[in-house]
């Protein structure tokens, strides 16, 4: 068993027993690969009738997968967010997103409706 809580440092990782914040192994663990294939989907479920363009699929560790997002929406000048190994992109921007992921070496389907 192991400490994953000290009185001197708050909570610490269960795996590294380092504090949350200097966690080192949370860092480097990537996303497993799937199928190789990046999917875009529209999704407007329980946004209130907004769309957003889902990218799922990408097999990027999480530092990395909020650099591309941030290229992702500076290049559709519209906001997002990185969610549970997604990226969010507010909007309906799937056809231009598709050519830019492809210029980046990924398989890429738009998925859904």
């Amino acid at each position: 068993m192991s400490l994953v809580y000290s009185t001197d440092q708050g909570r610490l990782c269960p795996q590294c027993e380092q504090p949350i914040k200097a966690c080192i192994c949370r860092k480097t663990t990537a996303k497993p690969a799937g199928d190789g294939v990046v999917r875009l989907q529209r999704q407007t479920q329980g946004r209130g009738g907004k769309a957003v363009t889902v990218i799922t699929g990408l097999p990027l560790a999480a530092p990395a997968l909020k650099e591309l997002a941030k290229a992702l929406k500076q290049r559709c000048g519209c906001g997002g967010s990185v969610k549970d190994g997604t990226i969010e992109i507010q909007g309906d921007f799937r056809a231009q997103l598709k050519p830019e992921l492809e210029a980046r070496g990924y398989t890429v389907k738009i998925s859904g409706g």
